[in-house]
């Protein structure tokens, strides 16, 4: 995440909206500070220098005020100020603070206290910690040197804490910032996990029903001739399968689908016999763990659909046991674009990573395709 040199920019950054409607009443509270030189004013001051002492603080705290008002207004884009924009800006308040001198007197180094404070939330940090110091270091200098004044360490402990104050504040409010950011990526990421996920699932499920399909209908399609009874069983078989994969593709949206090891082999059986393949698969899975069964179903799917699909193989075995199973047959074994490193291998390989399984391709002892999967070391 890139840094954001300063709170505006980054709230402009981040799309964020306006801020709440009575924001500025918190900025607006710390104005009864000017109560002090408003009041030397009053009594130490007449004629024209009372005057113009008056209007300049006026004008000043409406500058203060007109800042974060106009924020609320225009919205954050106030992030898409230049630099030099937000330095005249301060120094406008600054040129106000000086006007005020001759008749505030000393008492005019609190509005230093705002301008740090705004320096602060307006200027990237190094600037903002540069203007704070000159203005701390301008106020000390200010009270050594010009007569009548009196150095109580007052004035530069004040602009000090202010600009702190507000440097806090913009630490939190960009940690918040930076926080939704965080969370909003992380249910970004979780929206795309799961659309993996579903999209995993519809390959693994249309993609063995659907060679299955082909294969019946195929051979149905020769049959009709020859053994039009025999095309018949194979058309109701498609039929059944068509509905079988609607039901897969329904329970895989409700998201509650899961997969039987039995049922699969049974599946396996009559996809290999329909395109011809020998088959010679476990009659029982009694000895797999229930925890395995269903990683071992998708081994099934998957490994029987390449087989009927791309291996051009006449017989395939399924190999069985309590941690491992293999998807064996005598075809042409793993080459290149015959879907070895396909969609359906690559969702099978994420679920063995999920369950600390280990999924292994390669020739079988036939040279045909082997497929393997075995859990735990």
């Amino acid at each position: 995440m890139k840094s954001t040199p300063t709170l505006l920019d980054a709230l402009a950054e981040r799309g964020q909206q306006r801020p709440r409607p009575w924001g500025w009443l918190a900025a607006g509270i710390w104005l009864f500070y000017l109560a002090s030189p408003l009041q030397e004013m009053a009594k130490h001051s007449e004629g024209l220098t009372r005057i113009v002492g008056i209007a300049a603080l006026l004008l000043f705290a409406a500058g203060y005020m007109g800042f974060f008002v106009w924020i609320r207004q225009v919205g954050l884009r106030a992030g898409e100020l230049a630099l030099w924009q937000r330095l005249a800006y301060l120094a406008v308040l600054l040129a106000l603070a000086l006007v005020m001198v001759p008749a505030a007197d000393q008492t005019a180094l609190t509005t230093l206290v705002y301008i740090s404070a705004v320096g602060m939330m307006a200027l990237p940090l190094p600037v903002a910690v540069g203007v704070t110091l000159s203005l701390l270091g301008g106020a000390e200098l200010a009270m050594r040197v010009v007569p009548g004044w009196t150095d109580d360490g007052s004035y530069g402990f004040a602009i000090f804490l202010g600009a702190l104050a507000v440097f806090g504040m913009r630490r939190a409010i960009q940690r918040s910032i930076e926080l939704s950011v965080a969370r909003q990526d992380f249910a970004e990421l979780v929206v795309q996990e799961e659309r993996n996920r579903f999209a995993r699932d519809l390959h693994d499920i249309l993609g063995h029903s659907l060679t299955v399909i082909t294969v019946k209908a195929e051979l149905a399609g020769r049959l009709i001739q020859a053994n039009p009874e025999r095309a018949a069983t194979e058309v109701a078989d498609v039929e059944q399968l068509a509905r079988a994969a609607l039901a897969d593709v329904r329970a895989a949206v409700a998201g509650y689908r899961e997969l039987s090891l039995a049922g699969e082999l049974v599946a396996a059986r009559a996809a290999l016999e329909a395109a011809g393949i020998r088959a010679d698969l476990p009659t029982t899975v009694d000895e797999v763990p229930e925890e395995n069964r269903e990683l071992f179903a998708w081994v099934v799917r998957e490994g029987v659909t390449n087989v009927v699909r791309h291996s051009g193989a006449k017989k395939a075995t399924v190999k069985v046991g309590a941690r491992q199973i293999e998807v064996l047959d005598d075809g042409k074994g793993p080459v290149s674009g015959s879907g070895a490193n396909g969609h359906g291998l690559i969702g099978l390989r994420e679920r063995a990573d999920q369950v600390g399984a280990s999924l292994h391709v390669g020739k079988s002892p036939e040279d045909g395709f082997r497929l393997a999967v075995r859990v735990g070391p």
